[in-house]
């Protein structure tokens, strides 16, 4: 046994420790910042004079979850904005802006967003409500999947927007019968406007850094990867408000940044990134891996698709989707930076946005030969079948956003009648990915979904969102919770390139997280009633709850 006594120890279990050797326990001790001990009655010999003992009482200790495409600034900042986030139906978020822009006469520009695209007939708001509500200043206001932007007219006026306006390439201004600009941008097109909001200050940014970082490890989250660290539409670079935190000791997570691939510049910007990488890389912010964003999303049709969309009346349209980088540049691209060390963070949402990901992938395979890179796809909704095993035949990581996989009005209603039977049964496919003998990590995109990784787990696991009285979604695709939350610990470790976390194993570091419940031993249909009671970061308390 060992000579030394521990500085905190956990008994009573059950402890799930997602360790394949030994994956479960009723102790673990911890020393400094690792686990000293995982077992039974014989790791209490480790406590002395001054450890403290955490009796579990029965409640779950798990390894901390990591979320592995997350916008944690940008959430935090859009908190203290205009909120719309859950509003149901225009009613609300009239009721919402209109106090927002009374509550602040003084804001030049109404700012915020979250309105889900269900809300509104056909998923475009038009500038017309807005006018009524705010006619004297401009108003803008990106939906929940940040891939669209709802503005007003005096907003369109200032960015000098008219029917004249061409579309851009990435991009689409919805448009009245006239060609005027309705008041809803997609993609590309919100930096029209964009590009005229005012920025967010330094302060600002570090203010929502520090709440999300509160609300993360408040779900018992200990480490993410921030899926975008670079100006994008309305959003600031956030990579300078980590540098600060951590210069100044308030980041208490682990964070792997994704440095973003600007489209529009190709290699000629590696340089940059190289600086931006040596830059931004101190303390516990690590920022080698490249976010490129290769496609949209499938309810605004932007999501690049083998076949076309189909249309209100069920015909095939033509429309197939933006790849916003092209095959054979992104091939380059994905080459170029596997060989400067990086790793590259896709967001691949329709299946032929996921071919080109995985093509490029291969690409750099050929060129480099196999690296430790850990390249990942991020979403996923709809993957060929063919491609399925190309994940572990390329060592590249599905990277799913469970909370999606579920039968809900954005799915119902703006989704699976345009992609028509064939392609919504493709949808999230995570028990056959796991099956082929892929890599899963696991993330939220907050604030596009809840950043609660309970809630994700339940969906995974039945496939039905918590509270939900819609059908269970594709169960098929169902998987079970260990896999699930190996998903969201040790499959997220692994492209936070966190090899020393994501389990609880002697010698790693001491990242937990306590549960109210032990989810394994009740019914799957429960997963989402436990929460998060305590968190441990290198075995210092980050978040407990007040009853805990």
């Amino acid at each position: 046994m060992h000579a030394a006594t521990a500085d905190l120890v956990f008994t009573g279990g059950p402890v799930h420790t997602v360790d394949p050797v030994r994956p479960y326990a009723t102790s673990v001790a911890v020393r400094g910042d690792r686990v000293l001990a995982v077992g039974h009655d014989e790791v209490r010999d480790l406590v002395g004079p001054a450890t403290e003992v955490v009796d579990l009482r029965g409640r779950l200790l798990i390894p901390g979850f990591q979320d592995a495409h997350v916008h944690p600034v940008g959430a935090g900042v859009e908190a203290g904005q205009c909120d719309l986030s859950g509003a149901t139906g225009p009613a609300d978020c009239a009721a919402r802006i209109r106090a927002y822009a009374d509550a602040h006469p003084d804001r030049p520009w109404i700012t915020g967003g979250g309105w889900s695209m269900e809300s509104f007939p056909g998923g475009t708001p038009d500038r017309h409500l807005l006018d009524t509500l705010v006619p004297d200043r401009p108003v803008y206001l990106v939906n929940r999947d940040h891939h669209g932007a709802w503005t007003n007219t005096r907003a369109l006026e200032l960015a000098g927007l008219d029917r004249r306006t061409p579309d851009p390439a990435d991009g689409r201004i919805e448009r009245e019968a006239d060609g005027t600009p309705g008041g809803t941008l997609q993609e590309g097109a919100m930096r029209l406007v964009a590009d005229h909001v005012p920025a967010v200050t330094a302060d600002e940014q570090l203010a929502g850094l520090l709440h999300a970082q509160a609300v993360l490890h408040g779900y018992g989250i200990t480490a993410w990867q921030d899926a975008l660290l670079g100006a994008h539409a309305s959003t600031p670079d956030a990579a300078p408000v980590y540098r600060r935190a951590v210069r100044e000791g308030l980041l208490t997570a682990r964070v792997r940044g994704a440095l973003w691939w600007e489209r529009s510049e190709g290699l000629g910007q590696l340089p940059e990134l190289l600086r931006r990488r040596e830059e931004f890389t101190l303390g516990g912010l690590n920022t080698h891996t490249v976010k490129i964003m290769q496609d949209g999303i499938a309810e605004n049709g932007t999501a690049a698709l083998l076949g076309p969309y189909l249309d209100a009346c069920g015909c095939a349209s033509g429309n197939s989707g933006l790849s916003f980088v092209d095959p054979r540049e992104l091939a380059e691209a994905v080459t170029a930076l596997d060989a400067e060390g990086f790793q590259v963070h896709f967001h691949a949402l329709g299946d032929r946005a996921v071919r080109e990901a995985l093509d490029a992938v291969e690409a750099a395979l050929r060129a480099n030969g196999r690296r430790d890179n850990r390249h990942h796809l991020a979403h996923l909704q709809v993957v060929d079948p063919a491609d399925v095993p190309r994940f572990r035949a390329l060592g590249a990581t599905a990277n799913v956003q469970a909370l999606w996989a579920a039968h809900e009005p954005q799915m119902d209603e703006l989704t699976i009648p345009f992609l028509g039977r064939d392609r919504a049964a493709r949808q999230y496919p995570f028990a056959d990915l796991v099956r082929s003998g892929a890599t899963l990590a696991a993330g939220s995109d907050w604030p596009v979904s809840s950043p609660d990784p309970i809630a994700a787990l339940h969906t995974a696991v039945n496939r039905h969102q918590p509270g939900s009285d819609r059908p269970v979604f594709l169960p098929e695709q169902r998987i079970p919770l260990h896999t699930a939350l190996a998903a969201y610990t040790a499959g997220s470790a692994h492209v936070n390139h966190l090899d020393d976390t994501g389990t609880i194993t002697p010698g790693k570091l001491a990242d937990l997280a306590v549960l109210d419940r032990d989810v394994f031993a009740r019914p799957a249909e429960e997963i989402a009633l436990a929460r998060v009671l305590e968190t441990f970061v290198g075995g210092r308390r980050v978040h407990r709850a007040p009853d805990a």
